[in-house]
């Protein structure tokens, strides 16, 4: 089994041989919940692609532990990176889409309050319900051993999305009725992809329309209809065999 993963706020001058001191909320889940004892294997992270692998050398009290670094691995800038723009589910499947998309490995994650969207975020509601989705990446990013968590942006305007699916290398809005598979489509082996997943209700001729303008075509994933909370982990397990980054 692999070392457990945690995060912490920088890494910055760490080197092999190093000792580094785990505390705060993550030493005391390292020491109170998981039990790691001296001599066990863990990997320290800043969460933005640099790593410290080694053991725990000593625990103090309940939330205290001293890594000896034995290596500092490394993940690199993925190619190409992989958007997926989340129309906002009802209930907690926002989170479940957050999760299963990061242990995936998806790069980026946008919240997008589309016109057929039952859950709007607004003011302190959207402002805990994107707290909600980034510590749920923070903590999944940890469980699927990841050196490099993905970005979970502020919730987007349609207009925002425009935008940003312009500036992509490749655009697809995920859509039942779309004239092309995915499986199927040309993709760049560098740059950025910007996904598109629509909410319960699907995305708006309007929404496709200007999205359309922006460069972004419809395609379909299969036979099956998805929901919106698993639309985005199918269509980025596809893209990354395709384009080798599971390799």
């Amino acid at each position: 089994m692999t070392a457990p993963v945690f995060l912490v706020e920088s890494l910055e001058g760490v080197a092999p041989g190093a000792s580094v001191t785990l505390d705060g909320p993550e030493g005391r889940h390292a020491v109170s919940v998981r039990r790691l004892q001296p001599g066990e294997e863990i990997v320290l992270t800043d969460g933005h692609g640099r790593g410290a692998s080694g053991e725990v050398v000593s625990t103090e009290g309940k939330d205290r532990l001293v890594v000896g670094v034995r290596e500092c691995p490394e993940e690199p800038e993925p190619a190409p990176r992989i958007t997926v723009v989340q129309a906002l589910p009802k209930g907690d499947r926002g989170e479940l889409a957050v999760e299963t998309m990061t242990e995936t490995g998806v790069d980026a994650v946008v919240p997008w309050g589309a016109a057929r969207c039952i859950t709007q975020w607004r003011g302190e509601r959207g402002a805990k319900s994107l707290a909600k989705w980034r510590a749920t990446a923070r903590e999944a990013g940890k469980q699927s051993r990841r050196l490099r968590f993905p970005e979970v942006a502020e919730s987007a305007t349609t207009k925002q999305v425009v935008e940003l699916l312009a500036a992509a290398d490749f655009a697809a809005v995920l859509h039942e009725e779309g004239a092309e598979p995915l499986a199927t489509a040309e993709l760049p082996a560098e740059g950025s992809i910007v996904l598109v997943v629509g909410p319960e209700g699907g995305v708006s001729p309007e929404e496709l329309a200007v999205f359309a303008q922006a460069g972004a075509t419809p395609y379909r994933l299969g036979r099956t209809v998805l929901r919106t909370s698993t639309a985005g982990t199918a269509a980025a397990a596809l893209l990354l065999g395709r384009t080798g980054r599971w390799s």
